[in-house]
């Protein structure tokens, strides 16, 4: 079997790394470095069982211009990066060169678009792809060849989710997954959805009509509380959906290349990350780690 891209939204690692991990865990500098450590020692794990051809860190806007536009909320009630992260997600692409791993962003787009692209560009190459992130709204990109690897705040370890999986859990198909999320909203994107639709409500809309749009066209034949909230809110329905779906952008499908330890031990020291250079000069392979 061919080994997989490995895709990793680097906001979400970084920022959950920087949350799990206390403050006081400081490099040379005296400044937090567990942000970066986490997400290492995260990418580290994940290389050692999967065997990635290549890694590539995605990075984008906060909330990407288009998508604010259809809907001035969106993101708007996010909090500012505090600033002891901030340093860490500007340092992040050099610190990840130095083990191999490559660092790619987009004007105008965010991270989810860049995954996207890149799974999109590793399938028309007839390779799989493997894409790390907290963000249910990828789920949109499970399909043959293309697995989500699924990391909850708050909890360790990830979970795989291919079609079926999403099918389990949402009652929709990947393709439908933007449907979903306009109808049933999304709070930490900051989308309300229907009024009165929650999540079982849009899966069996979705089931019955097949689309936002048909079930829309259909809203006379649902009960009077569900075609009310289908026609009085199109417009909005519409604008949720259209922020949900990811796009494509131009994108160059990453050479291989594979994890280098000591790049990485060399970096970990510049960065006052000690113990993790030790374990990267003492170990052979990653399996070693």
């Amino acid at each position: 079997m061919s080994r997989p891209l490995l895709a990793v939204d680097a906001p979400f690692l970084l920022y959950r790394s920087f949350f799990a991990l206390p403050e006081s865990i400081t490099g040379i500098d005296g400044r937090p470095v567990g942000a970066l450590l986490g997400a290492t020692n995260a990418i580290l794990r994940v290389t050692a069982e999967r065997d990635p051809r290549a890694i590539v860190f995605c990075f984008g806007a906060e909330a990407a211009e288009y998508r604010v536009e259809l809907y001035p909320p969106y993101h708007a009630d996010r909090p500012p990066v505090p600033e002891a992260l901030a340093w860490q997600i500007d340092a992040a692409p050099e610190l990840f060169e130095a083990f191999g791993w490559s660092s790619q962003s987009a004007d105008g787009f965010e991270a989810d678009d860049l995954l996207h692209s890149l799974a999109a560009v590793e399938s028309e190459a007839g390779n799989p792809t493997l894409i790390l992130t907290g963000d249910r709204d990828m789920y949109q990109c499970a399909r043959e060849g293309v697995s989500v690897l699924y990391s909850k705040m708050g909890t360790s370890g990830l979970e795989e989710i291919d079609p079926d999986e999403v099918m389990k859990r949402y009652g929709v198909r990947p393709s439908q997954v933007p449907d979903f999320i306009a109808l049933r909203g999304d709070p930490s994107d900051g989308l309300p959805g229907a009024p009165g639709i929650g999540a079982k409500t849009a899966a069996a809309l979705l089931e019955r009509h097949g689309s936002l749009e048909q079930a829309i066209a259909a809203a006379d034949g649902e009960r009077p509380r569900i075609a009310a909230a289908l026609r009085d809110h199109a417009a909005e329905l519409r604008a949720f959906k259209d922020i949900a779906m990811l796009r494509e952008v131009p994108v160059v499908r990453p050479t291989d290349r594979p994890t280098s330890l000591s790049g990485g031990a060399q970096a970990a020291r510049r960065y006052g990350m000690g113990r993790l250079a030790q374990r990267l000069e003492r170990a052979d392979t990653l399996s070693d780690l």
